[in-house]
Formats: C-alpha cells, structure tokens, sequence
C-alpha cells in the first residue's frame, strides 16, 4: 500500500488508535528488505513497542488520541541519525554502532506519537550529494531507474517519494536534504541552522549540519519540523528562535534570482525552470536578478578550501585507522582535508564572514532567492565516470546555504521534457523558515503536481495552518493599510493576512483631539460588523507594538464575524463621552472618505 499524507494518517486513527496494529501489519509485509533505499528495516517487535507506548499512555488516561500529533505517523530516518536499539552505520559497516540512546529529534517524534520503522541508505558519511557512495547500493531515481536518487540522504527521499513513510528525516550540510527532493519531486525543508538539534547525530561538518525533513506536502515538513525543533542544551550549536521573522512574504512577492545560471549544457533542466520562472510572474512575483559572485565564492569553499578539514576531523579515528574501510571517493574528499593548516582553517572562517555578510545584505531587500534545486541530473552510468566533478555539479546552488546561515525549502516544480523533476529552491534569512513554508504551501497547492511518485494529488482540504510564533492582530483605524501609524506593524515584520469583520456587537467612534485621527472600538449589545484587518506580527516583536499605543487606546480580545477570537484594538469607555459615533459607516477608511469628500 502507499500510506498517506500526515494529516490523512492521523485523521484516520484518531477515533480507533488500536487499528494502528493492523496498519503496521500490512506496512510491515509492504517493505522489502531487498529494497537498497533501506539500511535497516525496524523488527514487529520494535514497532509493537512503540506504538504500546502510545497505547498505555491512552488507555490509562494519562493522555487521549489527540494528544499525539503524530499519532502513529510512520517514518524513516537517514542512518546517521540515531534510533536506539537499530544500528547506525553512517553507510560504513566498520563503523556501526547500537546506540542506547535516541538521537533528541526521534525522541521528540516518538513523544509526539511518530512511529521510526527504518533507516535509510545514504552517501557514505553524509559526503556527496549522488545516493551512489555507499557500499549498500546505490539508490535509484523514483522516476527513472538508470538516473541518480541524488543524496547525500538518497533513502529518505525514496521511501517518502514512493509513498511507503508519510516523513522521513536526512541530514543537510551541502545540500543533502534539498537535492534529493528536487530529484524525486518531494519537499525537502532545510531548517536554519540550531532548530532541529544534532545530539545525536553522526556529524559532517558540526558547524554546518542540520536535520532535513522530506515529505510529499509542505504542509506536513512544517508540522514536523515545529514538533522537533526546538532548543537543546545537549547540543552546543543548538539556538532558540528569536521569533522575530515575518509568518509570510510581503503581498507583492520579489524574489532574487542569480543574474547568470549555470545548466552545464542540461537544455531540459534549464527549459524546466524557465517555465517555472515563467508560473512565478503569473502569480505575481517580481523577479530581479542579482549579482551572484559571491554566492559561488561561498560554495566553493565547502569542499575546494579549509572547510573540508571539518569533515576530516568528523569521520576521526575510522579515517586514521580503517582508511580501506571507506568508499574510495569519500575517502579521498577526507584525505584532502589534510592538506590544510589551523591557519589557513582561520583565513578561510574570515572569507566565510565576509561572503555571508554580503550575501545577507544582498537577500535583505528580498522575499527570498529562487534558485534550481540542482542545475542538472545525471545517469548511474554518467556518475561513475565522473564522481566528484558532477556530485560539484549538484551542489551549484545549495553548498553555499548553511555556510550563510540562510534557510531554506525545495519544492517541486515543473518536469523536464523526459519526465524527469526538476524541483526549485527558495533561500531566505535564519528564522525565515515559517515565511518559506507559507509561500510552499500556496505554490505547491497552485501547482497540484502528483505528490512523489505516488500517483496521488494533494488532498483537497489542505490549506495553510495559522502561523506560530506570532500574534495575530486586528487593525480598525490608523494602523490600517496606507494610514499614517501603518509602519508600526510593517517595521516590525508583521505580515497582512486578511480583511475581516468583527461580530456584530461592536460599535465605532471617531475620537476627539487625536493626532493623527484615530477612532475607538467599543463592544456594544447594539452594534454591527465593523471592517478590521487581520496582521501577523512576530511574538517577540508584539510588546514593543502595544508600548507605543497610546491612552485611551488598548489591546483587548475581540471576536470577529466568524467566531474567532484575535487581539485587537479596544478603547477605554471615557474617551467616548466625546466621541463621534460613526457606527453606520461600517469602519474607519469609510468614514474618512465620507468625511473628507463632505
């Protein structure tokens, strides 16, 4: 069988979790162990004992099914992630270990109910962006066998692009959680560095891995990511979201596009992105194209300068001591690391600032970057003869992400002539993780691809989930749209969501000797709907908005013509004694016009 999206598995247990039992039967003979996407395939017993967890739990009333966001949900994770009780081997048998520990991001999806059914093939390492440096096998491309899965997380990618896990985690330094989406047509959300802890983790390069997360929706990456991100004081790269990112893009979308793009010769992936470039400007977005000098500067650095001595100390004592032990391409990416001294390690973290400065500043006047997930594919047979030359082909636009601190989302995008994906990229600032899944929301519901290589479409209740980390705001008069205190909400990156009506309890003044002119809610038993607007404003930005409001102005809970309830903009009953009743004008921006035109 082909499981579900999230949403839909969760949905359909909720009511009778003990039917889980016969779901994980059915998965259980689904899975091949033949099947070389997967390293380790989890025993009945070891999928009994987690789903008896949530069991117990509900059953003795300690929680109920609702408790669990991830009721059930089966997925896989990268085999550089540790489970404990399955054995990580990093794509290196010599190097396999059973961790008793589960690596902090497992934990927090088996607290929230996910079920780890596997592990899952890789570039050996985490080095390489191909799926074929592993002694395992290489994995196939979902879409045509004789092409490249794209790795390094090759396994993950392929279980979620065939449907057999509703999620799957990778691990992304250089583009490993990105290519392979892009190659299987499955999102793949690269998180800001320090999110998504890595205690546990075998590392690449420590100051630059993150945990990925593939899935068919972008709705379904983001639920995932929100119940394993999070601060951990086991992990020292470990950060807490400053929760002052916009929830969405600005209305009118400007996205950067790198001024000259490199296919290396692919005609088919190019003309594939131009007809995606193309669907972006009929949904609006402006598109301006950059200087990209300094985004290539970065890439190379990763592995063509100091950096790739990180990855010499990361494999450590199997490199020095079982050198034959190691893919013979890995190997000699590792070696090369050697070559480098603490100074020149030094010079190159100096060039590194540099360059990311640059590029910050550059992508600060945008909504974010819009780049080809990879500029090119290649066959098996083509990727035998040329390793290392086009695994750097891959990572044209993706190596330089976490060296910037950028964050970062593949989605799928148009095909190529041959049926192949070819998926695109969106780059943004640390933290603006939240603004990209929106974005990828609305894209991947207008476009209403196949979802992986499922055959299925996108459910048709999918929709964009409220945004976390903010606070939603109605605005009623000079906070509105073109008005002159507008720019207290816009400076504080907070994003205009709707137009809206309160309930039909409210009633509207004009306030007397305000500047500029403001009017004043009240709730009244007889009132009528009065036309707000709805803003997301950043959580950690919200109490410096309020301190700058004025008496007799305030923010109280207001209940809008649907039912919700938002903050909002209410007034003290005082000030109204001498107030201008414009109730019947049905909102403040009537009423101006009205009185300005009179």
């Amino acid at each position: 069988m082909s499981v579900a999206t999230l949403s839909e598995w969760v949905a359909s247990y909720r009511q009778h979790p003990q039917q889980l039992v016969a779901a994980y039967q059915q998965l259980d003979a689904d899975l091949s162990r033949d099947d070389n996407a997967w390293i380790y395939i989890a025993t009945h017993d070891e999928i009994y004992a987690q789903l008896t967890t949530i069991f117990q739990a509900i059953n003795s009333g300690e929680k109920q099914a609702t408790d669990f966001p991830l009721l059930g949900v089966p997925f896989a994770a990268k085999d550089n992630i540790d489970v404990a009780g399955m054995p990580t081997s990093a794509a290196c048998p010599a190097f396999t270990y059973t961790p008793e520990k589960d690596a902090t991001v497992i934990a927090r999806l088996k607290a929230a109910g996910a079920i780890v059914v596997g592990k899952t093939n890789l570039d050996q390492f985490a080095t390489g962006l191909v799926g074929t440096r592993s002694p395992f096998g290489a994995v196939k491309n979902t879409f045509n066998p004789e092409y490249v899965s794209g790795g390094s997380s090759s396994g993950s990618a392929s279980v979620v692009a065939r449907g057999l896990v509703c999620f799957s985690l990778g691990t992304d330094t250089a583009g490993s959680g990105r290519v392979p989406a892009g190659f299987n047509n499955i999102v793949g959300l690269k998180p800001t560095k320090g999110w998504i802890s890595t205690t546990g983790v075998v590392p690449a390069c420590r100051l630059n891995d993150c945990v990925s997360v593939f899935a068919l929706t972008v709705e379904d990456a983001q639920t995932v990511a929100a119940v394993a991100g999070g601060y951990d004081p086991q992990d020292p790269y470990s950060r807490s979201n400053p929760q002052t990112a916009p929830a969405r893009f600005s209305e009118k979308l400007r996205f950067a596009i790198p001024d000259r793009l490199e296919f290396f010769g692919d005609t088919l992936s190019e003309n594939a992105f131009a007809k995606t470039l193309l669907r972006l400007q009929q949904q609006g977005a402006e598109l301006v194209p950059i200087d990209f000098t300094a985004f290539n500067q970065l890439a190379e650095q990763l592995y063509y300068g100091a950096w790739v001595a990180e990855r010499t100390v990361a494999v450590g004592e199997i490199f020095k001591n079982k050198p034959e032990a190691m893919d013979p391409t890995v190997r000699g990416i590792v070696a090369n690391g050697l070559n480098y001294t603490a100074c020149d390690a030094w010079q190159a973290e100096y060039t590194r600032a540099e360059l990311a400065q640059k590029i910050n500043a550059q992508l600060s006047e945008f909504d974010a970057l819009v780049v080809p997930t990879s500029p090119t594919i290649h066959t098996l047979a083509e990727m035998a003869q040329e390793p290392v030359r086009y695994n750097s082909q891959f990572g044209t636009y993706t190596n330089f992400t976490n060296l910037a601190d950028l964050c970062a989302l593949a989605l799928p995008g148009d095909f190529r002539a041959d049926g192949i994906p070819a998926g695109i990229t969106l780059i943004a600032p640390a933290w603006h993780d939240q603004a990209l899944s929106h974005f990828g929301n609305s894209w991947q519901q207008a476009l209403n691809l196949p979802l992986g290589a499922t055959g299925k479409t996108l459910p048709a209740s999918n929709a964009a989930k409220p945004s976390v980390n903010h606070v939603r705001v109605a605005v009623v008069g000079a906070h509105l749209r073109g008005m002159p205190l507008n720019h207290q909400l816009t400076t504080r990156n907070a994003v205009f969501i709707e137009e809206s009506f309160t309930a039909a309890n409210y009633r509207l003044y004009a306030l007397a000797n305000t500047q500029p002119p403001k009017p004043g809610l009240a709730r009244s038993s007889e009132g009528q709907p009065i036309a707000v607007e709805l803003w997301d404003i950043p959580l950690a930005r919200f109490g410096e908005f309020v301190a700058e409001i004025p008496a007799p102005l305030g923010i109280g809970t207001l209940t809008l013509e649907d039912g919700r309830n938002v903050k909002g903009f209410i007034c003290e009953p005082a000030a109204l004694s001498d107030a201008t009743d414009i109730t019947a004008w049905g909102g403040w921006k009537a009423w101006l016009a009205r009185h300005h035109s009179a």
